[in-house]
């Protein structure tokens, strides 16, 4: 389902603020209500929004250390590794890579002996051929999307066949 750039600023609003109601949402838009609850339910039933969850700080949690695996693998034991590593609490993310790794996956450790435990964890697992771990000292760019969205739907207008609103751009 293509998004058209309102949906995008919507997406926006609730990135910053998952708390933000429909009402105060048309407000900051300059659309109805009703134009935003149904935008809304229709991105949420076609899964481009997933959810709302809050963004936990893990190092504030007690949880210093953050660490990429890249993962070799035997041939056809991508599912059964795959299952194996979604039982492990401290797998945050698991992404299907190409090259000389299958996988990449983020975890995350209490501290570094913590992290080596962890490891040796995911390197007994059966179908794992080698990992070549990296650690994180740092984000100074999170995982974001909205200037993605932003960019392909700049063109896209504000809604089905009107054009955007002047109501100026830095007040969103």
């Amino acid at each position: 389902m293509p998004i058209d750039h309102l949906d995008t600023q919507i997406i926006a609003l609730l990135s910053a603020n998952a708390r933000r109601g429909p009402v105060d949402l048309s407000a900051a838009l300059g659309v109805t209500r009703n134009t935003v609850q149904a935008r809304i339910r229709r991105l949420e039933e076609s899964g481009i929004i997933d959810g709302f969850t809050p963004r936990i700080a893990l190092h504030q949690a007690g949880i210093g250390v953050e660490a990429f695996a890249a993962l070799a693998l035997h041939q056809g034991r991508l599912d059964q590794v795959v299952s194996a590593l979604s039982t492990i609490p401290h797998v945050l993310e698991v992404h299907a890579t190409t090259g000389r790794e299958d996988l990449l996956i983020r975890v995350a450790a209490q501290d570094n002996a913590s992290l080596q435990i962890l490891i040796q964890q995911i390197v007994a697992i059966p179908g794992v051929a080698h990992s070549n771990t990296t650690l994180c000292l740092s984000t100074p760019l999170p995982y974001r999307v909205q200037p993605l969205l932003d960019a392909e739907t700049r063109a896209s207008g504000w809604g089905r066949s009107t054009p955007r609103p002047d109501i100026g751009v830095g007040a969103i």
